[in-house]
């Protein structure tokens, strides 16, 4: 497991072939439906939307205890620290998680480019404590519940056109967040020498490019960069360029008949025997595996 620059665990999404990357989570007290459940203090890379239908639970989010209660929506960027807590015996929690790209597939550089997607605007609104507590209307809480039902029977279900309507549910219900007043967009909070670290990985990541080169581009020592990057990201500059590389590959073994061996290639492997492991290490299943749960 991967740990941030304070030294805490650092969660992955962990995707399937063939599946669309969004999990939903539902507890009826302290009770979660199927999935992972991480109790102690973590950050995750990806976003985490809350909604309380009744009851309430505080949770700890970089610091500081929020409480969260009956119609609140509660968003959690990347990175944030949280100590989950425990929903009331009588209560109802939904989670939805789910990476960037999810939202945005054609993104270039997901650090970078989903704080400017105007689906994601709560997710890095003007807050404090690294998460937002939104109040949905009473009116409106009937059709939250609905939407949050309806993406979880579908991700079970996996009827015929699941996938195109678990992104359509989840694309309605961030729209219903962004109506719920949040404040105006914060600044973007990039680093703007990582956020140029991640456009030269996004020119160069189908080269044979390596570490040096990346500090060469940007006009720092190697290890000078990996104390920046590291820091202010959770990753190296080489996972930065593997995620890069491994979401082309999902898309071209998705979208494409090129064989491994020419995937490998256009990706900036030259041995796919190597492409074959280091994908196999990012997704528990080899390339020709990932493209049979795909088809």
């Amino acid at each position: 497991m991967r740990r941030t620059a304070q030294d805490v665990p650092l969660l992955d999404y962990v995707r399937r072939p063939g599946l669309p990357a969004v999990t939903v989570q539902h507890w009826v007290g302290d009770h979660p439906s199927e999935g992972p459940r991480f109790s102690g203090e973590h950050a995750h890379d990806f976003l985490l939307l809350l909604y309380v239908a009744c009851g309430s639970l505080v949770a700890r989010v970089d610091g500081r205890d929020r409480t969260i209660a009956t119609g609140d929506a509660f968003v959690i960027a990347p990175g944030a620290v949280v100590t989950p807590g425990r929903p009331d015996p009588d209560g109802e929690v939904w989670a939805v998680s789910f990476p960037p790209d999810t939202v945005d597939p054609a993104a270039a550089a997901p650090l970078v480019s989903w704080r400017g997607h105007p689906l994601l605007a709560p997710f890095v609104g003007n807050h404090r404590g690294g998460g937002q507590r939104l109040r949905v209307p009473p009116e409106d809480r009937a059709a939250w519940l609905a939407h949050l039902t309806d993406l979880d029977a579908e991700l079970r279900g996996r009827r015929d056109g699941y996938a195109d309507a678990a992104r359509a549910h989840l694309t309605l219900l961030l729209v219903r967040l962004g109506r719920l007043g949040i404040d105006g967009p914060a600044e973007l909070g990039v680093d703007p020498l990582v956020a140029e670290v991640l456009e030269v990985v996004e020119n160069r990541y189908h080269e044979a490019i390596s570490l040096r080169d990346v500090a060469a581009a940007v006009g720092l020592t190697p290890g000078h960069l990996t104390t920046v990057v590291g820091r202010a990201t959770g990753r190296t500059v080489q996972q930065w360029i593997t995620e890069r590389r491994m979401r082309e590959a999902r898309r071209l073994l998705a979208d494409t008949d090129l064989t491994v061996a020419d995937i490998a290639r256009r990706i900036g492997y030259r041995d796919a025997g190597y492409f074959v492991r280091r994908f196999r290490t990012a997704h528990r299943v080899t390339p020709t595996a990932w493209r049979r749960g795909t088809i």
